[in-house]
């Protein structure tokens, strides 16, 4: 009799983990990433788009870069590695960059409110950044130029590079812009990416099918326990 209680438990955990792992991988969103389309000099600017959806929504660099690519050039998103996570799907599929040089002050304009925005970096090295407002370091590895690691600040608004960073960070929030400091080196390079818009029906949620399967798999646990102290 125990034997089959400790089966039935067994299964019952199994149903469990496969339904909670179903929820976790639901998490985890395919990324729009912006497409750099042209640039203004004198107005130190970058013009792009990305779509969610069936939404497009423009997307405007201002600060001072030192070159960026808009049709074509060096793919440093190369390996794609340091830009995949649990929460990011697909590394940046394009070799659109914006390079950065000169520190002091950039921001980051949307046409549209966007959810969680993500910044992707490369060679991020030494640099100090600030953002203001709360991030996430959502992965960092080995990538084109290397490897290094982002240790986040005391207020969890910014990072110091130590190394080649290649990775990608989230804020967490409903953005129309985001404005950030760094400071001066060789280069570094990012691009901009979302996951969702605000009620965006198609933002990645747990199925309402796979809340039910963990909720009836943790239920029959709690049933075969019971059972057992009886």
């Amino acid at each position: 009799m125990m034997s089959r209680i400790a089966g039935k438990s067994a299964r019952a955990m199994a149903l469990a983990c496969a339904a909670l792992g179903t929820i976790a991988g639901a998490a985890a969103a395919p990324v729009s990433w912006t497409d750099w389309t042209g640039t203004a000099a004198t107005a130190s600017a970058v013009f792009g788009s990305l779509t969610v959806g069936s939404t497009t929504v423009g997307v405007t660099f201002s600060g001072t870069y030192s070159f960026a690519q808009t049709s074509g050039g060096t793919n440093y998103w190369n390996p794609a590695t340091p830009y995949t996570s649990a929460a990011v799907d697909n590394a940046p599929p394009a070799p659109d960059i914006i390079a950065l040089n000169t520190g002091g002050t950039a921001t980051i304009t949307f046409s549209a409110a966007v959810v969680d925005p993500l910044l992707a970096l490369v060679s991020w090295n030494g640099n100090v950044v600030d953002f203001g407002v709360p991030i996430d370091i959502l992965s960092f590895g080995s990538g084109y130029w290397g490897n290094g690691t982002p240790t986040l600040n005391g207020t969890g608004t910014g990072f110091t590079g130590s190394g080649e960073v290649h990775g990608v960070i989230r804020l967490p929030g409903t953005f129309t812009s985001v404005t950030f400091t760094h400071t001066s080196e060789n280069w570094h390079g990012l691009t901009v990416g979302v996951a969702g818009l605000p009620r965006d029906p198609g933002s990645p949620v747990p199925e309402p099918a796979s809340l039910a399967l963990a909720g009836l798999a943790l239920a029959a646990l709690g049933a075969q326990a019971r059972r057992r102290r009886a």
